[in-house]
């Protein structure tokens, strides 16, 4: 993906060698939400890439182990590049679902430093200003991608450069055609559902498999077999003959 660096000073970042991406999934859907955004996370990965190698890319969510649509995005997002962490969701006394996966995002962030050169923290949550302070003093390069409305000041103000996602909503959204059409739990991002397409793909794989399955259902009872008073009489097909035509019956008689 090339972008105008003369118009956009948002990629005028230099070299940045390995990068490792760390996506703060529940904090980037809120944000994304309350701007009317639906968030393509193939288009968000390459551009937090730029001009870098990836080394890793980290997802980390919540998730609700009955909810089999979570499921299927979650095992989308594992094949299309990306490492999920997941962690369950837990219930608290005002009735919201909520999962705390900060100390998982810090620990990954430190554990990895020295492995690569610049680490993409997306996430507006200020809890992480030590933990990017701490892998800025190892000699990384960090980074804050998030919308500057919904990001913590001091979280802008330790990161060597800050992606204002909403300057490039255009590079990182969904296209139009890919609206989702199917129902999922409230605690479930609408965007974060497999493209339509795998969908359809699979739905029309089922019916043709219970078309297969009616046809063989079909065939077994146009070759049944008879037993009326000792006398057994069954149908042969003839598979060489295509017409409409019955095919003949022959009766053998038991004279026992």
């Amino acid at each position: 993906m090339q972008f105008d660096l003369r118009t956009s000073s948002t990629w005028q970042f230099g070299h940045r060698g390995r990068v490792a991406v760390f996506i703060d999934g529940n904090n980037l859907f809120h944000a994304a939400r309350f701007h009317n955004l639906d968030i393509d996370y193939n288009k968000l990965l390459r551009v937090l890439l730029g001009d870098g190698r990836l080394l890793r890319a980290f997802f980390y969510t919540g998730v609700d182990a009955g909810a089999e649509r979570q499921q299927g995005f979650l095992l989308w997002m594992r094949r299309n590049g990306f490492r999920v962490v997941q962690k369950e969701l837990k219930t608290f006394y005002d009735g919201t679902r909520k999962a705390n996966l900060d100390v998982e995002i810090a620990v990954d962030m430190l554990s990895l430093a020295g492995r690569y050169d610049t680490a993409v923290l997306v996430s507006g949550d200020e809890d992480f200003v030590y933990a990017l302070n701490a892998v800025a003093y190892k000699g990384c390069r960090v980074e804050v991608a998030g919308f500057r409305s919904n990001t913590a000041p001091h979280l802008i103000d330790v990161a060597d450069f800050f992606i204002d996602l909403g300057d490039i909503a255009e590079l990182v959204s969904k296209d139009a055609s890919d609206d989702s059409e199917y129902d999922i739990p409230s605690f479930f991002p609408p965007e974060e559902l497999p493209p339509p397409d795998i969908m359809r793909n699979q739905t029309e794989q089922n019916n043709h498999s219970n078309k297969d399955h009616q046809n063989v259902d079909n065939k077994i009872e146009k070759n049944n077999f008879s037993n009326d008073d000792n006398e057994f009489s069954f149908s042969e097909e003839n598979s060489e003959n295509e017409s409409n035509e019955s095919p003949e019956l022959i009766r053998v008689t038991d004279d026992r």
